[in-house]
């Protein structure tokens, strides 16, 4: 199912009864009988409406551990609020994995749901997000009114 939004064309992916992927496409928007996706697009835009701090969803993910790690302690940031990679990083004590923090976000198959956008630099920037668009990252702290 695909479903349109501030940072462009979501399309919402699941399998046996998880959603396991969310991905920034330039496909039009599509619907689907499937009540799982009906639901994740109705989640998605109460998000992006500001009626929505967290999903309700069952997600499935894969990765290596440290990944699964790293996604875990992006679901704690709150709404609206924003931390830098070596937070993460100590956060899972891991104080040295700065870098390998961004590889993680990057892989991260469910963005928006697991909110990777909340990961910003050490000085404040918005950096790297969904490989180099740090625009969708402005626009969805923006939506959470976590940057001005």
């Amino acid at each position: 199912m695909v479903v349109t939004s501030p940072v462009g064309n979501l399309k919402i992916t699941a399998e046996e009864g998880f959603l396991t992927k969310v991905e920034f496409v330039t496909a039009p928007e599509s619907t689907s009988e499937n009540t799982l996706l009906q639901k994740a697009a109705a989640q998605m835009e109460e998000y992006f409406r500001g009626n929505r701090e967290k999903f309700d969803l069952p997600i499935k993910t894969k990765g290596t551990p440290f990944q699964e790690s790293v996604w875990e302690a992006l679901k704690d940031i709150p709404y609206g609020s924003t931390c830098s990679y070596k937070q993460i990083a100590e956060k899972i004590n891991n104080p040295k994995a700065v870098r390998a923090i961004g590889q993680a976000n990057k892989s991260n198959s469910l963005p928006i749901i697991i909110p990777c956008h909340r990961v910003i630099g050490k000085n404040q920037s918005l950096t790297g997000y969904a490989g180099s668009q740090v625009d969708k990252k402005e626009i969805l702290l923006k939506v959470e009114k976590a940057v001005q």
